[in-house]
Formats: structure tokens, C-alpha cells, sequence
């Protein structure tokens, strides 16, 4: 890396035991990688860095930082299925084992929505050991993470079940007895397709100044993953409602916040059904910024 190159600002503000505070050495992660290598150029300021537009490029970044980060050595992708910016992600795994201290050990964890990528619970066993149970509703993402799991020697730690209730989020999937210190979750943002289609458009030019009609998103997505009918506050409302169902079989719930306008009303949901303790953790990577909302009803 070049001085030019270090000199340029760090992801500073991210938890102290996340691995991506710093800046990607590109050049190791294409040695990592090979296919990497054709992506990695200068970017507008003379950096050394990939076109952040260009989903291929994301896409094989994200393999070279999990093998050379996660040691996982096998990540294929359906296409178009979400490809997650990993270290937004290894930040939530960071927030939440502060929430779960004093407990460090036997953690199981259940994530709504785990998608194709498997990126949570990837994560979360190789930073913390923790033991993962992943849902989602959609056969090639259940297949694809099944996959990364068995190529990965995962077996013992992360199991998948399907969600066949499009309308559920714990009901289906939680054994009567079963136990679980923390579910996470990361909500579809947009409300329709439409709005997603025109929020990606002004995020792909102002990445690469392009001006296609309908430009493929960078990190990708199906339409279940990236909208739902009422978008992410009506999505978190109801995971509120039916988690009072599960307060004996789930110590804290918790999800991802993209917008800080939905905050206020999904606490107010919250306090509706008299929680016994409500959190919010702000996140930040670079210019984006978001929020973990964590609440319990028992001790």
C-alpha cells in the first residue's frame, strides 16, 4: 500500500473488534482471489480501490475478504441474490455480543432472513463460536447457504430451516422448549419495487456517473430481499408483535434500523406490549448510518 494510499480516512468509527476499521490492501485480497485482479484500478481521487458499481466486482471482493478474513473457502452465489457489505454486517455480530455479555459461551442465535450468503452466522462463528439456527422463505437461498455450509465444514454450528409462512418470522421455526439468546435480523428496506428501482438508480450514478434505465444493483438482490408490502417499518412492526409470543423461548430480539425515521413508531410498538427494556446501538460506515434496536421481556 502507498502512502497516498494509507493516508486515506479509515472506517474509524467502527467497533474496536471489527477487522475492517482499515482499508482493503487489494493487491493481497487479488492474491487471495485472482479473479479479483481485474477489477482493482485507481479510483477518481488516485487510490487504489474497485469500481464499486460494477456487482462483479463487489462480488469478488466479498469472497476474497471471507477467505482471507472468515477463512471461508467456498461462497458461490445464485445470481442476483444479495451479496452483503461485510462490514456493516460484522459490525451488528460485534454490537450484539456486547449486549449478551456476561454470557460468551453456548450462544445460539437465530437470523430472520439469513439469505443465500449465510453472512451472519459466517460470521458469527468464526469471530464469537457461536452456534446459529438461519430461516428464510426462499428455496435457492435455503440451498445456496446449505452449500456454503457443508463446503465449509459448518455442519456442527449453523443448521437452516425454512420459513413456509411469509407472514412469520419466529412462529414455524422455534421448537416448543427451544432456547435462544438473541435473534438479529436485517429487514427489507424498501415498500415496492418501484421505489427500490429509483433509489438504485441515483445510488449506481452517483457511484459511476452511468445512465442506464434500470442498472443491475452492486450488491445485487431478489426482490424479497431488497422490498416487502410497507417496507421496513411495517416488516419490523409485525416481528414486534408476534416476538411477545416468544419471550420464553427467546431472551433478546433484535434487528437492523435503515431508516431513522421508522425508529419512533416501532418503539412505540414496543412499549405497547410492555417490554421489560428497550436499545438502540447507532452504526456507521462511512457516510451510511443506521441503527440496532434490541428489546427483551425477561431477564
Amino acid at each position: 500500500m502507498s502512502k497516498k494510499d494509507s493516508n486515506i480516512k479509515s472506517k474509524s468509527k467502527l467497533h474496536a473488534n471489527n477487522k475492517h476499521k482499515g482499508i482493503y490492501n487489494y493487491k493481497n485480497l487479488a492474491k487471495i482471489n485472482p479473479l479479483l485482479k481485474d477489477f482493482i484500478r485507481r479510483n477518481q481521487f488516485g487510490n487504489i480501490s474497485i469500481d464499486f458499481s460494477n456487482p462483479q466486482a463487489v462480488y469478488q471482493l466479498n469472497k476474497a475478504i471471507l477467505q482471507d478474513s472468515y477463512k471461508i473457502r467456498y461462497w458461490e452465489l445464485p445470481h442476483k441474490y444479495l451479496c452483503p457489505a461485510i462490514p456493516g454486517r460484522a459490525e451488528y455480530i460485534h454490537h450484539i455480543a456486547e449486549i449478551l455479555k456476561p454470557k460468551t459461551e453456548n450462544i445460539r442465535c437465530l437470523d430472520i432472513g439469513t439469505g443465500a450468503s449465510l453472512i451472519y452466522p459466517i460470521i458469527g462463528v468464526r469471530e464469537y463460536n457461536w452456534s446459529f439456527v438461519g430461516t428464510d422463505i426462499d428455496d435457492l437461498a435455503i440451498n445456496s447457504a446449505r452449500q456454503i455450509i457443508n463446503n465449509n465444514g459448518l455442519e456442527e454450528k449453523i443448521e437452516i430451516r425454512k420459513q413456509n409462512n411469509d407472514n412469520a418470522f419466529f412462529k414455524g421455526i422455534v421448537n416448543k422448549n427451544e432456547k435462544f439468546d438473541i435473534s438479529i435480523c436485517n429487514p427489507p428496506f424498501f415498500s415496492s419495487k418501484k421505489a427500490y428501482e429509483q433509489a438504485n438508480l441515483r445510488k449506481i450514478n452517483n457511484l459511476s456517473l452511468g445512465n442506464g434505465d434500470k442498472p443491475e444493483p452492486n450488491f445485487r438482490g431478489i426482490d424479497s430481499e431488497l422490498w416487502c408490502l410497507g417496507g421496513e417499518k411495517r416488516f419490523i412492526k409485525s416481528m414486534v408483535k408476534e416476538s411477545k409470543e416468544y419471550a420464553d423461548s427467546i431472551r433478546w430480539f433484535s434487528t437492523l434500523i435503515s431508516n431513522n425515521d421508522n425508529l419512533k413508531p416501532i418503539i412505540k410498538s414496543l412499549e405497547k406490549i410492555k417490554t421489560k427494556e428497550i436499545m438502540t446501538i447507532p452504526i456507521e460506515l462511512g457516510n451510511k448510518k443506521s441503527r440496532i434496536l434490541v428489546w427483551r421481556f425477561g431477564e
